[in-house]
């Protein structure tokens, strides 16, 4: 392909560097804002193999994309993930290779991962109480997921960062603590909007989402918090705590639409590339892979091609437009 064509830049010019490839749509927890607890998982012939991910990762480094985050389901459960992680990490013209995960499996994988060149990690923790974290996971068990954040510390990878679901009825009482616990750590942390992906089993979102503006004011009772111009891979606005070396971040996909910059997509583990978290634009990546006739080039300008249908927006919660039905472990979290 050409150097003029080998660039992905959409219709409102957004230039697309960082992809969130999903390694598998299982999780060894349940939580109530991503999955039903009666999940029914996509069988093994439907979702790409280690090689077809790494073929797929592949073309996007090659198209200029420079940071790749691994999600899921939970990525940690995906069988010899780690021999794609090794993969990954040796790609060419990749800046940073990114993880989020429930945390649960960082005690026994964190140093491989570091050596493998993840640069940072996202872990998932919406409690610091383990009765309560169990409610929200349905499954999870606070004490791994605890042992995993030290298990990261330890490894020292280049950036931390807690990632935190606050939900009305649930948890929005423990905005302070999970604050206090990260800032105590000097890792960084982010409140995240509950996202209306497909239809949570066990509550209505319209109840329970907390607005991170009502989160933000909660902190600022306490900790005195200043605009920061950090940027990570992803659409966090971060603040930073004075006379704290932490970053705290707000996510709010409801609340305040951070599409103008958007510079992302996502590709499901059956292959699906989405061009947008909240809409169904997308192409299917898995029968280009699996069709004997088809090459790497041509991979890659069905990725090229795709551009032309990313959205300028997405329009959660408005009435008038029809709203995603996929839950988030088949999203890619």
């Amino acid at each position: 392909m050409s150097e003029q064509v080998n660039k992905l830049v959409d219709n409102f010019g957004r230039h697309i560097d960082y992809i969130r490839l999903s390694v598998t749509d299982r999780c060894d927890f349940r939580c109530v804002y991503c999955m039903t607890e009666d999940m029914t998982f996509l069988p093994r012939s439907e979702i790409l193999s280690l090689e077809e991910l790494y073929l797929v990762a592949k073309a996007f480094t090659e198209l200029g994309v420079k940071k790749i985050r691994l999600t899921g389901g939970e990525p940690m459960v995906r069988t010899d993930v780690m021999s794609l992680i090794e993969k990954l990490g040796a790609l060419p013209g990749l800046e940073e290779l990114l993880l989020t995960t429930n945390g649960a499996q960082l005690d026994k994988y964190a140093p491989a991962l570091k050596s493998a060149g993840v640069n940072r990690i996202n872990i998932s923790i919406d409690s610091l109480d383990a009765e309560r974290f169990k409610r929200i996971s349905r499954v999870g068990k606070l004490e791994k997921v605890l042992a995993g954040i030290e298990a990261a510390r330890a490894a020292e990878f280049d950036r931390i960062r807690l990632n935190s679901v606050i939900m009305r009825g649930y948890n929005e009482d423990e905005v302070i603590p999970l604050t206090e616990y990260a800032l105590d750590r000097n890792i960084d942390i982010a409140f995240i909007e509950e996202m209306p992906l497909g239809e949570a089993s066990d509550h209505d979102r319209e109840d329970t989402t907390c607005s991170n503006e009502w989160v933000r004011n909660v902190i600022e009772e306490k900790y005195e918090l200043l605009n920061s111009t950090a940027k990570t891979a992803g659409p966090s606005r971060y603040v930073q705590v004075v006379n704290k070396p932490s970053c705290i971040g707000f996510i709010s996909p409801v609340t305040h639409n951070f599409c103008e910059d958007c510079n992302r997509v996502r590709v499901t583990v059956e292959g699906r590339l989405l061009l947008c978290l909240g809409n169904e634009h997308s192409i299917d990546l898995r029968d280009i892979l699996r069709d004997e006739a088809k090459s790497h080039d041509d991979l890659k300008q069905a990725i090229v091609a795709s551009m032309d249908i990313k959205p300028e927006r997405h329009y959660f919660y408005d009435k008038d437009h029809e709203q995603p039905v996929r839950l988030m472990n088949m999203t890619g979290g």
